[in-house]
């Protein structure tokens, strides 16, 4: 049995004190104010003990494996290396987000093709079966023009390879891109092969009258998501209508609704909706859309995900609170026990609570920042860092 002393502990509504947490095997067992058969004792030193993070949504893994467009390098190796950072920050979930997208306005590239996101999807699966430190996931974002996704899509749910799947569409003038300058220039900057072979005007013009997946194809691979336990979000949600639409498909989650309003609707509905890190850290959205920090200020932003960038989610956690005042317990809730619901996964991960998994972090602030000292997943102790001065 395993003990952890003198912690703060974040449990979903409150911070505990002068508690012992005690673990056995991969299991919470119990809180006490003595220690008494336990093999193992973890001083925290006063430090905060909160559940690890689950991420839903972050595209990372693709910088460890093309880390140029030029230089791709072994997949196994990459995520080998992206999780011991991953952890380092605190995930010890990460829903891995790969994209099947049909054209290459954001820099497809060779990761994002039928090939490559299968061959991803089953090292993840298949990585639980070798040495490992977190739990990793697959996150399949099918973009709606993609014609071949609707079979893809099928068969890899049909395999178990998916655990989150969800609809985008990044058609300009409407949702991320309802801003077309916002869509000119982060295409520009993507160094997109359309918008070079294409140019800008025709590039817009293919977009007006391209195909897309049908709301029935749509439907049918919401409904195998869910008879198979997985959840299914949409992406961007930008109007009333979207949210209609996406409650009839079977969506469960609005990831980085455009608005307030869309959100605080979204959330009214029944959705669980999904912020940015990031966008908290940098003070807005670089699309020029919805504050995060708004968002959970508004009681309409249930869930932080990293996207882009995994050491903000615990930095925007403290974050909140220091600047705003937002409980510690509520915005650890954002990024644990939230996420775990959404997932399905509550019953088992998400919070520090008697018969879950073990998966904790030891937080201690430096500096103004908040650092990780210990992380333990599934009750094994992951990783241990001492900073010095």
């Amino acid at each position: 049995m395993l003990a952890i002393k003198n912690g703060r502990i974040i449990t979903p509504d409150h911070i505990v004190d002068n508690k012992i947490l005690l673990i056995e095997g991969e299991k919470i067992v119990g809180f006490t104010d003595e220690i008494d058969g336990a093999d193992t004792v973890v001083d925290a030193h006063g430090r905060f003990i909160m559940p690890g993070i689950i991420d839903v949504h972050s595209d990372k893994i693709e910088q460890y494996i093309q880390p140029r467009p030029t230089a791709q390098l072994d997949f196994e190796f990459a995520l080998k290396i992206c999780e011991r950072d991953l952890l380092g920050a605190g995930i010890t979930t990460m829903y891995h987000s790969m994209s099947l997208y049909k054209n290459e306005d954001f820099g497809k590239g060779l990761l994002r093709s039928k090939k490559n996101v299968q061959k991803i999807a089953e090292l993840i699966a298949m990585i639980h079966t070798r040495y490992h430190l977190i739990h990793h996931r697959l996150h399949l974002r099918v973009e709606i023009d993609n014609l071949e996704a609707f079979d893809i899509v099928g068969d890899m749910i049909n395999q178990n390879l998916v655990h989150l799947i969800s609809f985008m569409d990044h058609t300009p003038g409407q949702g991320q891109y309802r801003s077309l300058e916002v869509y000119k220039n982060a295409v520009l900057k993507y160094n997109s092969q359309e918008a070079r072979e294409l140019g800008l005007e025709r590039l817009m013009e293919y977009h007006t009258n391209k195909e897309t997946l049908s709301v029935e194809q749509l439907m049918e691979l919401s409904r195998l998501a869910r008879e198979k336990g997985i959840a299914v979000a949409s992406h961007d949600d930008d109007t009333l209508e979207k949210l209609a639409l996406n409650k009839e498909l079977g969506v469960s989650i609005s990831e980085f609704p455009t608005s307030l309003e869309i959100a605080q609707r979204a959330k009214e509905s029944g959705f669980s909706t999904v912020v940015g890190s990031a966008n908290i850290l940098r003070g807005g959205s670089h699309s020029g859309n919805l504050s995060a920090a708004e968002a959970i200020l508004h009681d309409c932003g249930d869930i932080i995900c990293s996207d882009y960038y995994p050491a903000a989610v615990l930095n925007s956690v403290f974050f909140m609170n220091e600047k705003y005042g937002v409980p510690l317990p509520d915005m650890v809730r954002r990024v644990s026990l939230n996420p775990a619901k959404a997932m399905k996964t509550d019953s088992e991960y998400g919070s520090i609570e008697v018969g879950k998994r073990a998966d904790l972090l030891i937080v201690e602030l430096l500096d103004g920042y908040p650092v990780i000292t210990h992380a333990f997943v599934d009750g094994c102790r992951s990783s241990r860092i001492e900073y010095r001065r």
